[in-house]
């Protein structure tokens, strides 16, 4: 008999980035139809923890760096380096506290930070700005469940868009990128319009239920974390993902045949 190890669990960062104008909207990318992971689904940006998000020299170089808990700065580094190579945008403030809008030197070196080719920090130090850590707001973690092939202990952020970048999808993991209403991405969801992955509806649900980016915020603030770690249930019709109740996300029952 042949023993196989069980995937082993990365930590991964995904931001909900969320905008009042022209309406509530939240940023979405759609993966490439080649990328191995979530190909061709409609997702927020987010991706893998790398280990330049452990850099010590980000301490001088991120806004409400000794409010966040040492554990979570790299995460945070994390979901705002995977929102500049996915959709073009950086949550960043520039000395005086205006945030920052873009520029072609950003541009330039997205592809090579993308392609670990240049530590996203050294850009940062460049453009003389700070990550806007503060500006994160925990929204949600989830693991993924064993029977999965790959697994992630993923952070999920919310944060307002300053409305001062475009966003532009790289053409290499993403080939859209685009504003919606929550309900508006739930809708394509169900017609089948769009693939959308059972963590990223829920998630989206639970967006859903505010009206506007400040009030999305203030909610994650007060709700109280949940780790959700999907568990397999054998039902008579098969076999079902059923998450923790006091998760905030409602009696939960996702077929397994619609995840695998």
């Amino acid at each position: 008999m042949t023993d196989t190890a069980a995937p082993a669990i990365r930590p991964a960062a995904t931001i909900l980035l969320l905008r009042d104008e022209p309406a509530f909207e939240v940023l979405m990318v759609k993966r490439h139809h080649q990328i191995d992971f979530a190909s061709g689904a409609l997702v927020f940006p987010g991706g893998k923890a790398h280990a330049g998000d452990h850099d010590p020299r980000w301490s001088g170089w991120c806004v409400g760096w000794d409010d966040i808990a040492a554990d979570q700065r790299p995460l945070r580094i994390a979901a705002i380096r995977e929102a500049y190579e996915e959709a073009a945008i950086i949550m960043g403030r520039h000395k005086d506290g205006a945030p920052f809008a873009g520029c072609d030197r950003a541009g330039d070196l997205r592809e090579a930070i993308a392609a670990d080719q240049h530590p996203f920090l050294d850009l940062i130090q460049e453009l003389d700005i700070k990550l806007d850590l503060a500006a994160l707001t925990v929204f949600a973690r989830w693991i993924t469940p064993p029977l999965m092939s790959k697994r992630f202990d993923t952070w999920f952020y919310v944060a307002t868009a300053t409305g001062e970048q475009l966003a532009a999808c790289d053409e290499r993991e993403t080939v859209d990128a685009e504003w919606m209403a929550p309900a508006e991405a739930l809708r394509l969801a169900a017609s089948g319009e769009r693939k959308v992955l059972f963590p990223t509806r829920m998630n989206l649900q639970l967006l859903a239920e505010s009206a506007s980016a400040e009030e999305a915020s203030r909610r994650a603030a007060a709700r109280k974390l949940v780790t959700v770690e999907p568990m397999l249930h054998d039902r008579p019709g098969g076999g079902v993902l059923v998450i923790q109740p006091d998760a905030g996300y409602g009696a939960v029952e996702e077929p397994l045949s619609a995840i695998i």
